[in-house]
């Protein structure tokens, strides 16, 4: 027995942020992106869409929301705002994870109660005071437009959150390859490597069904075939949109299985060497792959699938050879972490939440 279950409205193509008002149904909104976007003409182009419905701008996102800068900020919302009942989040995973913190309701409209229950687990009461989401990615890769997860990192703490509430799925999405046309170089690898993680840790997982299997494995192919063609022509309008596509596939595919053992090593790589996100779960896939085959027969036929390998070992092989063409070095002391050290990483992470998920059990 098996479910799949995700109840994101997705509208994608070009020109689909003009769907916006639509969406909205004349409901007001607050716009929660990153501080470029208004240099870069976004904020306007929100504006002249939904004119008087855009209650407000929130652009002081940071890369890695951190409760010490989004404690106030929610604060603020939950004072200022109570009245307004959407949120348009435009931008990066950051942007639409800051958005899902701020859309959440707490009894005191305290972040600190948000907080407890980050720490503790469990769900906020069912609340209309909750704030709908509608996310609209600026990059190809975080899925998070169409997941109920958002990554909160307490930087000072040496902690990693991850806000998940009945509220946080996102009501709608939008996908529009246009709005990924000035990502630079390296944010656009960071988060088409973030994209290719989430596709094979929902193959190698615990949790994934037929659906989510066949939108991973789709998206994985793309995403082999796409991204190293976008990195050298990064204005090509076609190549963005396939990427856009394939960061898609990845998000529903994984919105159902959670990641698994890469993603669980990558918050320390993170917290503790400063390895940015798409970078940090995507280096360790080949070591992760040669510990996910030969664990089970249908998940090892679609990893080969993937990479028209005949063998474990060409795979591998494989996916080596196209993380090193990228330029992203497979050995964990290329980032300050010594054998013995990664050793121990592993099997802190495998026994972690993520790990968890992993099929193959680490002793």
């Amino acid at each position: 027995m098996w479910t799949y279950h995700n109840p994101v409205r997705v509208t994608a193509g070009n020109g689909s942020l003009n769907q916006l008002p639509a969406l909205l149904a004349g409901r007001s909104c607050l716009l929660v992106t990153f501080p470029e976007a208004d240099s870069l003409g976004l904020v306007q182009r929100v504006r002249s869409l939904i004119g008087a419905q855009l209650r407000g701008v929130i652009d002081s996102i940071q890369p890695n929301p951190d409760v010490h800068w989004l404690a106030p900020l929610y604060e603020q919302v939950q004072r200022e705002h109570a009245d307004v009942p959407v949120i348009v989040a435009l931008g990066g995973g950051s942007a639409i994870d800051s958005a899902k913190a701020l859309l959440c309701a707490t009894p005191g409209g305290r972040f600190a109660e948000l907080l407890a229950v980050l720490e503790q687990g469990g769900q906020l009461p069912a609340s209309a005071a909750h704030k709908a989401l509608i996310a609209i990615p600026t990059t190809a890769g975080t899925g998070s437009e169409v997941t109920p997860w958002a990554t909160i990192w307490d930087q000072a703490g040496s902690r990693k959150h991850s806000l998940h509430q009945h509220c946080t799925w996102p009501e709608a999405a939008l996908i529009d390859a246009e709005l990924m046309a000035s990502l630079p170089a390296g944010a656009t690898l960071a988060a088409g490597l973030d994209a290719l993680s989430h596709a094979l840790e929902s193959i190698w997982n615990v949790h994934r069904n037929p659906v989510s299997m066949a939108l991973a494995v789709q998206s994985a192919r793309c995403t082999l075939a796409t991204l190293p063609a976008l990195m050298q022509d990064l204005g090509n309008p076609q190549l963005r949109a396939d990427m856009a596509q394939a960061a898609l596939l990845a998000g529903l595919a994984f919105s159902n299985t959670k990641t698994a053992l890469a993603h669980s090593l990558s918050y320390d790589i993170t917290l503790q060497h400063g390895v940015p996100h798409g970078i940090a779960c995507s280096f360790s896939l080949p070591l992760v792959l040669d510990m996910a085959l030969g664990a089970d027969p249908v998940a090892d036929a679609a990893l080969l699938s993937i990479f028209d390998a005949m063998t474990p070992a060409l795979a591998g092989e494989r996916l080596r050879a196209f993380l090193h063409q990228l330029g992203v070095p497979t050995d964990p002391a290329h980032y300050g972490v010594a054998p013995a050290a990664w050793k121990a990483m592993v099997q802190k992470a495998a026994s972690g939440p993520r790990g968890r998920n992993f099929i193959r059990p680490l002793a």
